[in-house]
């Protein structure tokens, strides 16, 4: 199945997308988002080409965020779209079946959209304020989880929901007791000094 913690990649430049992927990489990531949201199409497909590369190296699963067609071009493990961006149908035909499809979720009809079209997994918040994302949807928070995944598992809907948006490590505990298959993170790992120390402890707290 899914590793359940997801890395998605922070960086102003390609330089320095590139260091922290290589950081988080070296640190035992095993689920990398690439979100390049101030780049251009081409510097996306620029910095994909340059993960891809240094992705074989690792035993790490490469989702790019928004761009299925470069999904296709650098042979990633699948694509995550926002609620705004292109159909799943749409981008099921430029990837295939084999690969990946996350969709992002703010509420329980966004899950179960996501559900209907047939995403792999959700990406489902934020679960507090964040300032890794502009133009913020409405917080979900524990409580929003809570009913949430109930809601779910009463209509008897099976697909794994990760949490997002601003989560700190003290959180996870918490957030993973409401029935939450796994969470997604960026600044809480970008801007750790010990970052193999952080996934030896994130993988721990997941495990139990």
């Amino acid at each position: 199945m899914y590793n359940k913690i997801q890395y998605i990649s922070q960086g102003s430049s390609i330089d320095e997308q590139l260091l922290n992927i290589e950081q988080v990489l070296d640190a035992g990531c095993e689920w990398l988002q690439l979100r390049y949201k101030n780049g251009s199409k081409g510097e996306v497909l620029q910095l994909a080409l340059s993960v891809r590369k240094i992705i074989d190296n690792y035993n790490c699963r490469l989702i790019i965020n928004d761009h299925p067609e470069i999904v296709k071009e650098v042979d990633a493990d699948g694509v995550h779209l926002g609620l705004n961006d292109m159909p799943v149908a749409v981008a099921r035909v430029i990837i295939g079946n084999d690969k990946i499809i996350g969709g992002t979720a703010n509420t329980l009809k966004d899950v179960l959209q996501r559900h209907t079209e047939q995403c792999d997994y959700v990406g489902l918040g934020p679960f507090q304020f964040t300032t890794t994302k502009e133009k913020l949807s409405p917080i979900v928070g524990l409580e929003g989880y809570k009913v949430i995944i109930s809601q779910l598992n009463e209509l008897q809907v099976t697909i794994p929901v990760f949490a997002i948006g601003g989560i700190e490590q003290e959180d996870i505990g918490t957030i993973l007791q409401t029935g939450i298959y796994g969470v997604a993170l960026s600044g809480l790992i970008t801007r750790h000094s010990q970052k193999k120390q952080l996934f030896n402890e994130l993988y721990t707290l997941c495990s139990h």
